[in-house]
C-alpha cells in the first residue's frame, strides 16, 4: 500500500469569468478515510486514479473505483470514503462560475446523477496534474493555463458521458429532455430577444404546462431564469469599460433604462451605483 500523503494548490490570481479556478490537488489516502458529511459552496471535482471508495449524496451511495470521476455540486450535503484494504489515490480541482452547471447539464451531469465513468482515466487525470502544476507555478499567466487545461478536460469529460456508464441513470422523460434543452438554449442565447412562449411551443408544449415543468425542475420559471443569467453576465460586465447601454444590449436588453430598473432589484442597486462601489471598494 502507497504511504499516503495529500498535496494542493492554491489559485493565486483567480480569474472572474465562466469557470474561476479556487484550487487543485491530489491525495493518496489511508484505510477508511472519510470526508463530510458537508457542504460545500462551489464545485469539487475528482477523478479518481487508482484504489476504491464510497461517494453518498441525495441518499443515493456510488462504489468508484480507477476511471470514475465524482462531482459535488454547491449546496449539497456529501461525504466520500475510502476502502479500507484498497484506498483510493485520487486529484481533485474546485471551480466556480456561471458555465459549469450549464456545461456538466450539457453532459447530463446533476447532483442527482453526479458520476462520470470512463475506461481509461490516463488523460483526465493527467489535465488535473496539469492543472495544478498551472496553480503550483503561481506566475502571471497559471490562470489562464489552469483555464485551459479545464476547457480540455470538460471536452474530454463529453467524450466519455454517453459511453462506459457504470452507474444506471434514469432516463429521461420527454419534457425533462425539453426542459434541459430550453435550459442549454437559454444559456447559450440570452443576449437574443427570447420569447418563452415560442420556446415553449418549439418544444411541443403549452407555455403554462411548460413554465410549470420548468419551475419544479430548477426552482424558476424560464423567465426568472433567463433574467438569471442576463443579471449574473451584466454583473460580470460591470468590471469592463463598457457603457450602462453596451451591457444591457450585451445581455440581451433593448432598453437601457428597464435593464436598470431590473438590475436595482436584482442586486438592490442600479448600474451606476454597483460600479461606483467597485471602484470604491476593488476588492
Amino acid at each position: 500500500m502507497s504511504q499516503a500523503y495529500y498535496e494542493v494548490a492554491i489559485n493565486p490570481i483567480p480569474s472572474k469569468g465562466e469557470y474561476m479556478i479556487l484550487f487543485s490537488g491530489e491525495s493518496q489516502t489511508e484505510p477508511n478515510h472519510l470526508v463530510g458529511p458537508s457542504v460545500h459552496d462551489y464545485h469539487l471535482i475528482h477523478v479518481v486514479i487508482s484504489g476504491k471508495g464510497r461517494f453518498r449524496i441525495r441518499g443515493k451511495q456510488y462504489e468508484l473505483s480507477g476511471g470514475d470521476s465524482f462531482i459535488i455540486f454547491p449546496g449539497e450535503l456529501f461525504e466520500y470514503e475510502s476502502d479500507s484494504t484498497e484506498p483510493w489515490f485520487y486529484r481533485w480541482f474546485a471551480t466556480k462560475g456561471q458555465q459549469m452547471d450549464a456545461a456538466l447539464s450539457i453532459m447530463g451531469i446533476s447532483a442527482s446523477y453526479p458520476i462520470i465513468c470512463t475506461s481509461d482515466c490516463e488523460h483526465i487525470s493527467s489535465l488535473v496534474r496539469d492543472i495544478t502544476q498551472a496553480l503550483r507555478s503561481g506566475n502571471s499567466s497559471c490562470d489562464m493555463l489552469a483555464n485551459g487545461y479545464l476547457r480540455l478536460l470538460l471536452g474530454a469529460y463529453m467524450q466519455y458521458t454517453e459511453v462506459n456508464v457504470q452507474v444506471e441513470k434514469e432516463p429521461l422523460s420527454d419534457i425533462e429532455y425539453q426542459i434541459e434543452q430550453g435550459i442549454r438554449f437559454l444559456t447559450l442565447q440570452y443576449t437574443q430577444p427570447i420569447s418563452i412562449e415560442r420556446l415553449a411551443r418549439s418544444v411541443g408544449y403549452h407555455r403554462t404546462y411548460y413554465s410549470k415543468m420548468f419551475k419544479k425542475h430548477t426552482g424558476l420559471s424560464p423567465m426568472n431564469f433567463l433574467l438569471k443569467i442576463r443579471m449574473e453576465r451584466a454583473k460580470l460586465l460591470m468590471g469592463s469599460r463598457l457603457t450602462i447601454e453596451q451591457i444591457s444590449s450585451s445581455v440581451g436588453f433593448a432598453d437601457s433604462l428597464y435593464f436598470s430598473k431590473q438590475y436595482r432589484k436584482w442586486y438592490g442597486m442600479s448600474p451606476s451605483e454597483y460600479r461606483s462601489k467597485m471602484k470604491n471598494n476593488p476588492d
